[in-house]
């Protein structure tokens, strides 16, 4: 642990508990304005229809930006303050500021998104925008796109294979995936910012494992950005948890999507990285079938409450059982086999409707267990969430079984969800 920059990570751990301190006060003193300005929604899963203000990741992603911006000089105070400066990190520097430009559009990009309401369309295309300056940034520092071959196609391909732009496209890709991936994983209170406190911790600790690696500086930069946003997601979450008394809003998963892919990109640890998302990779591939409107997908897919019991039960999409496609009506007669779709028919008025549950994770979760809580619910899906840390050997490095999942998990990112986020992205796109 010899030579790690002490003071610097101090200073960005003393800002960070600012930022946290800063969040929870903020938030409740500018309740008011939000809903003077109508930015605010109801909770559709309580009794009470009090309004409640929405976008506020606004204010946790300004509370980061402004730390971090005050942190700019921090890690290159030996250049300023030592009489001997043997050369400036210009590669360093542009790192830390294309990273967060890249952040500040997506928080800008969001908030527009909250108060104009956007598009599908629109939504995928603002992540696509904003992470323009991260991989600018990656084309001029690094620009190296050549990646190891799977061992079934290295016959064909060799050993490494330079993907050459193909490689920016699946880093716009992965931008465009963080950021929706906790978007379409929301609907109960403190989830959205639940899980991504979850996954900052997690990326916290990988990092600080890997400090006695060969890519310490990769390691320390995403630290930088890690803990402020740790704690400033912590204040969001003490307003946000059950019962919220307010909303983050699409600001908060486009700023917690963008900043996972900024330092996932730039420290090098993409794939790492996604084993952290397993929850939204598996919530993203439950979904296909509305995703891609292969099956009638509502404008909101929440659990609903039952006023009687108070507790969530699973929310459902209703349709003409003849409006089915034939690809629809097989993915619905094999999930009924799998047991992992509830489907109902009906006659209404002589024509025969089909009822099928809708397919997020947190209605499967209820499908396992039964109605439940809401914040019941919620602890749930984060602790699933929680089981995929990186677990550790006794030796510091991960366990036989671990490499095993490791390498199965990432064998399934490269292999197969890339083409289908990419086909749902064109798909979304047409038909919205």
């Amino acid at each position: 642990m010899w030579g790690l920059p002490v003071i610097p990570l101090l200073i960005n751990f003393c800002g960070a508990l600012l930022g946290f301190v800063a969040t929870l006060t903020l938030i409740p003193a500018f309740k008011d304005h939000f809903i003077a300005a109508k930015l605010f929604g109801i909770d559709l899963n309580k009794t009470s229809k009090q309004p409640i203000p929405e976008s506020q990741g606004v204010i946790s992603g300004a509370v980061f930006l402004i730390i971090l911006f005050c942190f700019i000089p921090v890690p290159f105070l030996s250049c300023f303050v030592e009489e001997e400066c043997k050369a400036f990190p210009h590669h360093e520097f542009v790192e830390f500021i294309g990273s967060l430009l890249a952040i500040c559009c997506m928080i800008f990009l969001g908030f527009a998104d909250d108060v104009l309401n956007l598009r599908w369309r629109h939504k995928l295309l603002l992540p696509t925008m904003a992470s323009l300056p991260l991989l600018m940034v990656y084309f001029t520092n690094f620009g190296n796109t050549t990646i190891v071959v799977p061992k079934p196609f290295r016959m064909l391909l060799g050993m490494h294979l330079d993907l050459g732009i193909l490689y920016y496209v699946y880093m716009g890709m992965l931008a465009v995936f963080c950021t929706n991936a906790i978007n379409i994983l929301a609907g109960i209170n403190g989830l959205e910012a639940g899980q991504s406190l979850v996954i900052a911790a997690s990326i916290i600790t990988f990092n600080v494992v890997e400090l006695n690696g060969d890519y310490r500086d990769d390691h320390i930069f995403s630290l930088y950005f890690m803990i402020p946003f740790f704690f400033t997601t912590l204040g969001l979450l003490y307003h946000n948890w059950y019962p919220s008394s307010v909303f983050v809003g699409d600001t908060f998963c486009y700023f917690a999507g963008m900043t996972f892919a900024v330092v996932g990109i730039l420290g090098h640890f993409s794939k790492t990285m996604l084993l952290f998302f397993i929850p939204q990779v598996l919530n993203f591939l439950y979904s296909l079938p509305q995703l891609f409107h292969i099956i009638p997908c509502p404008r909101h897919r929440l659990p609903r409450l039952n006023h009687g019991t108070g507790k969530l039960e699973m929310s459902y999409s209703k349709f003409r059982t003849k409006s089915l496609s034939a690809l629809g009506k097989y993915i619905l007669k094999v999930s009924e086999t799998l047991n992992i779709v509830d489907v109902r028919q009906e006659m209404d008025e002589d024509e025969e409707y089909t009822e099928c549950n809708n397919m997020t994770l947190i209605n499967f979760v209820i499908k396992l267990i039964g109605p439940a809580p809401e914040q019941t619910l919620t602890v749930l899906l984060l602790l699933i969430q929680v089981r995929q840390k990186h677990p550790q050997g006794g030796g510091g490095g991960p366990t036989p079984q671990w490499m095993w999942i490791h390498t199965k998990i990432l064998r399934l990112w490269e292999h197969l969800i890339p083409p289908l986020y990419l086909s749902s992205l064109l798909l979304f796109y047409h038909t919205n």
